[in-house]
């Protein structure tokens, strides 16, 4: 892991895609936050790069508002958006990229940034090959100090593609510069499953297969497809959710424990975890994952419509919209542990947890045929609310010897009195320190292709008669209880899951 020492170092950021939906929601917002708390250098500058014929006073009013919008403060606005300048730019004209050396020669001066360049590509992926070929080829990365990409998801749309893009970038810049985000790996509870693991006695001894019967991981939301039906008829859930951020999620649960918290070393385990997974393909498809895709039905008491009634969708899409999935990971550590994850749109409620259910004791001496004994159960909560509870069972006030089950919770607003960094914020910071813990390895992408890939060929290639299979505002299709119930398990419900 190579770190830069100082906590505020200098850089001159450019954004490609400086007028989009992401840069204008979370870039601005997240470098805005990192200015105020002065995680970041006063010597920096930001280039916004887009097809708009703006001024660099439009560009500064375009930021200030994004960050008026998402936080409602404006302490310091004027000192931090004059560090912001705009080019309007075709990424495949070489002038554009002879213009843009010239600006980043100028503003490293003007700076005092000392070369460090760190090129943000939030646009849609087929530029992204054009785009470093560019700066290489015109100079734009001939400077003395560091040069980091980072790269937004989708990163290819199935493992070919993915080698291919990833074959095209590799000629500009080499892996250790090559920074893939992924927001999940951003938020605090995520980077907390870690700690959690390997810095309490009473979890890693029993974070096996003797003592854990199932981990399930869900990441609900109660929206539907809105805008992006062009987007969402090539990907589906599987390439938009499981493929990274579900996957990512279950190799921290699973990863054996790093010999040490360096970058090198917490990739490595993760990769370990990727190859383990068991490959599902052919037949075996349909006895480990459900897809679904969401109907007409009612979210919060108001009709909504179905997925094929959305814009730029097919009126007999095949494209998933939920997912289900048992993942079975054939090591040492959890040969025989299912992890279940499921994903879906248009869900009875927004919620991203992960449920650890631990084996039952194998007596339980406290037995009463009308009520079984709760299993104890450590669920560690993503979003919205951020937290851990973990559930015990304690004896029930009075003379019998009842058991009743409690909760143990914490939750982070609670004890920091505000909301946690945003996902974003923080892997800003990391990729400014030069910290690619949390951003993912070629490695990883590959090996999740790989293993996604095989579960894509088969439900491209057979149509789901029963869509739409669920109604929006549910969990999802009957299938995917079913997938558990031959198992003997259960999906947790969510709602009885809250951090209280």
């Amino acid at each position: 892991m190579t770190l830069n020492n100082q906590q505020t170092p200098s850089s001159l950021i450019t954004i490609f895609g400086a007028t989009g939906d992401l840069a204008k929601r979370k870039l601005y917002p997240s470098l805005y936050h990192l200015f105020t708390k002065g995680k970041i250098s006063k010597h920096f500058a930001v280039i916004g790069i887009g097809r708009r014929e703006w001024s660099n006073e439009t560009f500064q009013e375009h930021v200030r508002t994004s960050v008026h919008n998402a936080i409602g403060s404006n302490e310091n606005i004027e000192e931090f958006v004059s560090h912001f300048y705009y080019q309007a730019h075709d990424v495949s004209s070489d002038e554009s990229y002879r213009e843009l050396k010239t600006l980043s020669d100028q503003l490293d001066e003007q700076y005092q940034l000392e070369g460090n360049r760190i090129f943000y590509l939030a646009m849609a992926p087929e530029f992204f090959g054009t785009i470093t070929e560019q700066l290489k080829k015109q100079g734009v990365t001939d400077a003395k100090g560091f040069q980091r990409l980072v790269i937004e998801k989708p990163f290819g749309h199935d493992l070919p593609s993915a080698e291919a893009l990833n074959k095209q970038i590799r000629e500009s810049f080499s892996e250790d510069q090559i920074y893939r985000i992924d927001h999940y790996l951003g938020k605090e509870m995520v980077q907390n499953i870690e700690v959690i693991r390997f810095a309490n006695a009473m979890f890693e001894p029993l974070w096996n297969n003797r003592y854990i019967s199932n981990i399930q991981v869900t990441s609900s939301e109660e929206l539907g497809v809105e805008d992006r039906g062009r987007y969402y008829e090539k990907s589906g859930a599987l390439r938009d959710m499981v493929q990274n951020h579900l996957i990512q999620m279950v190799a921290l649960l699973a990863m054996e424990p790093p010999i040490k918290l360096t970058t090198d070393e917490i990739r490595s385990e993760k990769v370990r975890v990727l190859r383990s997974l068991r490959p599902i393909e052919g037949e075996e498809v349909k006895d480990y994952f459900v897809r679904g895709q969401y109907g007409p039905g009612k979210m919060h008491e108001q009709a909504v419509p179905g997925y094929r009634e959305a814009d730029n969708v097919d009126d007999e899409s095949n494209t998933e919209t939920f997912v289900a999935g048992k993942l079975m990971i054939d090591n040492f550590r959890w040969a025989g542990v299912p992890f279940y994850i499921r994903t879906g749109k248009r869900m009875e409620t927004k919620s991203t947890k992960i449920v650890v259910q631990f084996k039952d004791i194998p007596m339980n001496l406290y037995y009463n045929p009308g009520k079984p004994l709760a299993p104890n159960l450590l669920v560690i909560h993503i979003q919205p609310e951020e937290g851990i509870t973990l559930h015990l069972n304690v004896k029930k006030t009075g003379q019998d010897i009842e058991t009743t089950p409690v909760k143990l919770n914490f939750a982070s607003h609670d004890l920091d009195g505000i909301n946690t960094p945003e996902a974003y914020e923080k892997l800003l910071h990391d990729c400014l320190r030069g910290d690619a813990t949390n951003f993912t390895l070629w490695d990883e992408v590959k090996l999740s292709w790989a293993f996604v890939d095989k579960i894509s060929e088969i439900w491209e290639s057979t149509q789901q008669e029963d869509f739409p299979n669920y109604p929006a505002g549910s969990m999802g299709p009957k299938a995917a209880d079913e997938l558990l119930d031959k198992d003997g398990f259960n999906w947790w419900p969510i709602g009885k899951l809250d951090v209280e």
